[in-house]
């Protein structure tokens, strides 16, 4: 299956290629991007880390069918990778992202996050999608709440920096329709007004 591209208001969401490792590799290897992640990202991280995971994780789950990837650019700066979103087919994981410390809270992984679940449901036709987070990872608690997720599992996960609290959230397919059609329709009355 061809991988899409998304453009959103701001951002540029082109399928991952071995091309993008250097671009990640530059920006990964920091702390406030690594901790929460699950403890499988080797720390410190390696010089060729970024090669490896792309050239040997995420391409050959995207060969598979079973993995989806996007590096996030800026619209107007296509060339700058500043982050990566991806799906998978695993219980209990399927939705992941990171971005660029520099980059954050400025609502740019809302608009990823909804593109990607958008294909997740829409394109893949998935019934339920599912996201594990560190419970001290309140950022990503509050995007899953924003995106009408509700907290279904809690318990602890292994993450780079140790052993945590951790939770599962979800949404359905049907929740995820419901939420759009409600978004838009919002956003014709607003207009309209």
């Amino acid at each position: 299956m061809h991988l899409p591209t998304f453009s959103t208001a701001r951002l540029l969401l082109q399928p991952l290629e071995l091309a993008d490792a250097p671009a990640i590799q530059r920006i990964f290897a920091q702390w406030e991007i690594v901790r929460y992640l699950a403890n499988r990202v080797p720390w410190p991280y390696p010089a060729d880390g970024a090669l490896k995971y792309v050239r040997d994780v995420a391409l050959a789950g995207m060969a598979r069918g079973s993995e989806w990837h996007w590096t996030l650019r800026p619209l107007e700066q296509p060339e700058q990778v500043i982050g990566l979103i991806s799906l998978y087919e695993e219980a209990g994981n399927n939705r992941g992202f990171w971005l660029d410390p520099q980059w954050q809270g400025r609502g740019l992984m809302q608009e990823a996050c909804t593109a990607v679940t958008d294909y997740w449901f829409g394109t893949l036709h998935k019934p339920l999608l599912q996201a594990p987070k560190a419970v001290a990872n309140a950022a990503s608690q509050r995007m899953s709440e924003r995106s009408g997720m509700r907290l279904v599992a809690t318990g602890e996960s292994d993450y780079v920096c140790g052993r945590l609290p951790s939770q599962v959230w979800e949404i359905s397919r049907e929740e995820w329709q419901r939420q759009r059609q409600q978004t838009e329709l919002d956003a014709a009355r607003l207009a309209l007004s």
